[in-house]
């Protein structure tokens, strides 16, 4: 299993998350990558590189946080099929894959800089999710985070990330929790909800 982090992250905040999934009986490995300086391209080939390497033997599950999740599927979506990816579920933890409001509040204030060379992916968000592949996600609804200070959401949120823009036609189960955005990687709610997801393909 591969775990992402989000945006101005790194590999320390999966930690409490990766404990967890340990102890319910998953081989955790940590993908780091560079949410600022990197082009989303470079990341989604770092990914499936590592997917490849990993995938000799059999599936790989992934678990991504916020941006993380939109590269995690960016990757997944082996379009050309070429040099297929290994099976696996992906469980997305906040994701802004319709696109974020707070992203786009950023760049109207001037201060898109902030999302790095992400930005971009991160306000428009993904055209399709990967066919083919079972996705899960878990949104939070506690509204706690720097994100409302620039995006203006419609409905339950995390206080980045609206439960709205979580939604994309494809998906195989969404579930929410009351969680803040960052709550989602040390919650143990989510993390039971994940191994649910790759056990079952359902919460």
């Amino acid at each position: 299993m591969l775990l992402l982090h989000g945006l101005l992250m790194r590999r320390p905040a999966l930690l409490p998350l990766a404990r967890r999934l340990r102890a319910l009986g998953y081989d955790t490995r940590l993908f780091t990558y560079s949410s600022l300086w990197n082009r989303p391209e470079t990341s989604v080939a770092a990914l499936r590189a590592r997917l490849r390497e990993l995938g000799r033997d059999g599936s790989v599950h992934v678990v991504a946080h916020s941006l993380g999740g939109l590269i995690a599927a960016a990757a997944l979506d082996d379009a050309d099929g070429a040099d297929p990816l290994p099976p696996g579920r992906l469980v997305c933890l906040g994701s802004p894959i319709a696109g974020s409001a707070a992203a786009r509040g950023l760049r109207e204030k001037r201060l898109g800089l902030v999302s790095g060379r992400s930005g971009g992916l991160l306000r428009e968000g993904l055209a399709r999710l990967p066919p083919g592949r079972e996705v899960g996600m878990i949104a939070g609804t506690r509204a706690l985070g720097l994100g409302r200070m620039f995006g203006r959401f419609e409905g339950e949120n995390d206080g980045t990330v609206a439960v709205a823009e979580t939604r994309l036609p494809g998906l195989a189960a969404h579930a929410t929790i009351p969680c803040s955005h960052t709550g989602l990687v040390f919650s143990e709610a989510a993390a039971g909800l994940v191994d649910r997801f790759l056990r079952h393909g359902h919460f």
